[in-house]
């Protein structure tokens, strides 16, 4: 895994793999607060995964994990807290408790209950111990149950974006599982969670987040 030089090298290191949507979400934390960080890319294809270098970081073998000084953090759900302790600027929950909640409610559906099931070792295990031609609707089929929930819970909580008129943190979580499902999947959107994804479109932090803006995007899909 051969860290991307940048000059004058942040103390953040986000190990990333540029269309994992758990890397994705991470990465538009970091562009919310204005952390600059080095991208050491990991590419899963190819098992940088589980080098024992990267067990080091996350001995389940999972990107992203971020290196800040001393501290080592893996899991995305785990990262986003620690950055919102740690970097308070931009908040990424409301102050208000109910709708802290339903942030909380909408990220674990999407970490939870559809991204899980859709990922690369989930596919390829479908792919080699069912059928290959299994593999996009079993995808399909728990991508669009995730976002028949999603559509309902946030129906009467939405403005702008997910829970009201400010990106919070179950925007990190829809807006990279919208991706996926629309350029992966090409899964039938409902309509307020395709409203939410062209809202995300508008936003230069999610913009830059982009699997296709990653240093390790293949050519043919990086712009």
């Amino acid at each position: 895994m051969a860290s991307v030089e940048q000059p004058n090298k942040p103390k953040l290191k986000l190990y990333s793999y540029w269309r994992s949507s758990c890397s994705f979400r991470v990465r538009i934390a970091l562009n919310l607060k204005g952390l600059d960080y080095e991208y050491i890319p990991v590419n899963l294809v190819d098992g940088e995964q589980f080098t024992p270098d990267f067990l080091k970081l996350n001995p389940i073998g999972y990107v992203p994990a971020l290196v800040d000084g001393d501290d080592v953090i893996s899991d995305s759900f785990a990262i986003l807290m620690y950055l919102e302790e740690k970097y308070p600027q931009h908040p990424l929950l409301p102050g208000d408790i109910y709708k802290k909640a339903i942030n909380y409610q909408a990220a674990n559906i999407v970490s939870s209950s559809i991204q899980p099931l859709q990922n690369l070792a989930v596919l390829k295990f479908i792919e080699e111990k069912v059928s290959p031609d299994e593999k996009v609707p079993w995808a399909r089929y728990h991508i669009s149950k995730g976002f028949a929930a999603l559509e309902k819970l946030l129906q009467g909580h939405a403005g702008r974006f997910a829970t009201g008129d400010e990106v919070c943190l179950a925007d990190l979580f829809l807006a990279p599982q919208l991706h996926a499902a629309i350029t992966r999947f090409d899964v039938d959107m409902f309509p307020l969670l395709l409203r939410l994804n062209e809202a995300y479109n508008q936003l230069p932090e999610f913009q830059n987040a982009m699997p296709d803006k990653q240093p390790d995007a293949p050519s043919s899909t990086a712009s």
